[in-house]
């Protein structure tokens, strides 16, 4: 057990000693070890759902009378199926091949040497989150299959959830002959853990923070650990002159409205001027009790449009809002995306290839996609099983990070007796 009066700093040490002897002891078990303690682990998770979903219940009430947004309390809900999809995530991640170990590359020298590129875990992780329980899991699956420690730090409104998934997560890790301290979680709320985290960089090889921009901007401008992150998911969906409408209203309407708040939500829609049926795409989204924000030509489209200003275009509104701007043609998007996105997900919607390899070409985000719903911006969907996070930088991850961004790698040379001259 931790001892809650220390101070946040000696708590974080404390974790973190174990939590580096534990990766330690992962680093010399099985791949077979570890897969089974995540089976294990999926297999408590549905035996103790309905005191998951019972603690959820609890979070749901406080969340709820602490005003918490309906976007946010969608993303904190627990019901039996969200569970069972959880437990089938750990599941997914048991199956998936083992990183560690392969070879990256390989070479022999000219001198004789054979150099070759192996991988191998990172160490600790520390995962700072938001709202979602499901991150306990998902996180805690991740991070072992890949050979590594964990700290998690859930956020307040989580409490109560985060602390039973943990529990059946660590039952099943136990269960297995891995250590407890492979998985845990920061049993303090207080803020002043979070900074002494960032800070530890005696314990601590790669922090990972899923939430708000606050968050995000606060874990990167205090962080002495390396961070992997994005801010914002500023997503757009382009709408071509060329696109089939029938195609271009499911998928906007799913990229918006199928869950507002995830980060894969599209935010921003741009439909070229040339599309015969913006008026119809419009009002599919108002239909779907969409509110829509739109410059003076949308707007002159249905009475129900807002106004759109400036900020509209740089907002993340993980609700059922959308901002809907008219441009001309690819290159005015692409203009537009370069000048607003997150660097997150944007897609276009054509049948002409050649529009859409010129977007899939020039937009620099981690994910591009082409007739496909930005709902799609998940780690699952992308075969990855459960992800860490989506990480919008351009140095050691991108995009969905998985099992293979949980690694780095070191060099192994075998050699038969070379001296450099």
């Amino acid at each position: 057990m931790n001892d809650l009066t220390q101070t946040p700093e000696m708590l974080i040490a404390t974790l973190g000693a174990r939590a580096r002897k534990a990766a330690a002891l992962l680093a010399g078990a099985s791949d077979a070890q570890k897969a089974d303690a995540l089976r294990r682990a999926a297999q408590a998770l549905r035996d103790q759902a309905p005191a998951i979903i019972a603690a959820n219940a609890r979070d749901m009430e406080n969340a709820a009378a602490n005003g918490l947004s309906p976007a946010l309390l969608d993303r904190l809900r627990l019901d039996e199926d969200r569970v069972a999809a959880t437990a089938q995530g750990v599941e997914e991640v048991a199956a998936l091949d083992n990183p560690l170990g392969s070879v990256i590359d390989r070479q022999v020298r000219p001198n004789g040497l054979e150099l070759s590129r192996v991988r191998v875990p990172l160490g600790v992780i520390g995962i700072i989150y938001e709202s979602r329980p499901n991150v306990t899991a998902d996180a805690a699956a991740l991070c072992l299959r890949a050979g590594n420690a964990v700290i998690l730090r859930g956020g307040s409104e989580a409490r109560e959830s985060n602390r039973a998934i943990h529990a059946a997560m660590v039952e099943g890790i136990v269960a297995a002959g891995l250590p407890a301290d492979a998985v845990q979680l920061v049993p303090t709320t207080d803020r002043a853990a979070v900074g002494a985290l960032l800070k530890a960089s005696e314990f601590v090889d790669l922090i990972v923070p899923r939430g708000g921009k606050s968050l995000v901007a606060r874990v990167q401008e205090e962080a002495r650990v390396p961070v992997l992150a994005h801010l914002d998911g500023i997503n757009h969906s382009y709408v071509d002159g060329a696109a089939d409408p029938a195609m271009a209203e499911k998928l906007v309407v799913n990229a918006k409205m199928r869950r507002t708040g995830v980060c894969g939500s599209t935010e921003t829609v741009l439909i070229d001027r040339a599309y015969p049926a913006a008026p119809a795409l419009v009002k599919a989204l108002l239909d779907a009790k969409c509110e829509v924000r739109g410059d003076e030509a949308v707007q002159a489209m249905d009475a129900r449009v807002k106004a759109a200003d400036e900020a509209d275009w740089d907002t993340e509104y993980l609700d059922a809002i959308v901002s809907i701007r008219l441009v001309d043609g690819v290159e005015d998007a692409i203009a537009h995306i370069a000048a607003h996105a997150s660097h997150h997900t944007d897609a276009v919607i054509t049948q002409d290839a050649g529009v859409a390899e010129r977007f899939l070409n020039a937009v620099d985000s981690a994910i591009v996609m082409w007739n496909a719903s930005t709902q799609f911006a998940d780690g699952g969907e992308f075969g990855l099983g459960a992800e860490i996070g989506i990480s919008t930088g351009r140095l050691h991850a991108r995009g969905p990070v998985a099992l293979e961004g949980l690694t780095t790698y070191k060099w192994i040379v075998r050699g038969t007796g070379q001296a450099r001259p």
